[in-house]
């Protein structure tokens, strides 16, 4: 399912939502356990959970090198908010019969040529999350899915930018 943009007011907000059959507690743990989190979105290690607490973002590049990343908001089973760059994610989790409601937001001040690269990345890392979910482990991310996906960004980024 794909992600929408909607323009507000100074920025853009794309929207990721993703019903799931797992309850809020288990869909929370792989948000914010490392070691399930790092098996959709390896390069986010959570240092300090909570509002104003730091997320470490590694390079994985074999220097240990990793950037800090602010929580800026946070509620537990329910909010994950930190920056991204000079942009904002949010995950909200909400509860329903049949499991949970994810939802992604992403605020960005500027569309520019690699918006739809993070767009596709993080479409791909939620499929991840589901499988994850469904106790299905992707050792490698998968490249070609993300290339199908980015396809698809390019053209609703560029289209988003018309308005």
């Amino acid at each position: 399912m794909l992600a929408t943009i909607q323009k507000q007011q100074n920025n853009y907000v794309v929207k990721f939502n993703r019903p799931l059959s797992h309850s809020v507690d288990a869909v929370w743990a792989v948000l914010t356990e490392n070691e399930k989190l790092q098996k959709w979105m390896n390069n986010l290690e959570i240092m300090d959970l909570r509002k104003n607490g730091i997320i470490h973002f590694n390079m994985n590049d074999g220097t240990n090198a990793y950037k800090e990343i602010a929580i800026t908001d946070y509620a537990e089973k329910e909010v994950l908010e930190f920056d991204w760059g000079k942009d904002k994610v949010r995950f909200e989790l909400t509860p329903t019969s049949s499991g949970s409601i994810l939802v992604l937001l992403e605020s960005i001040g500027e569309l520019t040529d690699h918006t739809p690269k993070d767009l596709a990345g993080w479409h791909v890392c939620l499929g991840l999350l589901s499988d994850l979910l469904n106790e299905t482990i992707h050792e490698e991310f998968p490249i070609e899915e993300w290339q199908k996906w980015f396809a698809e960004y390019k053209q609703l980024v560029d289209d988003a930018g018309k308005i």
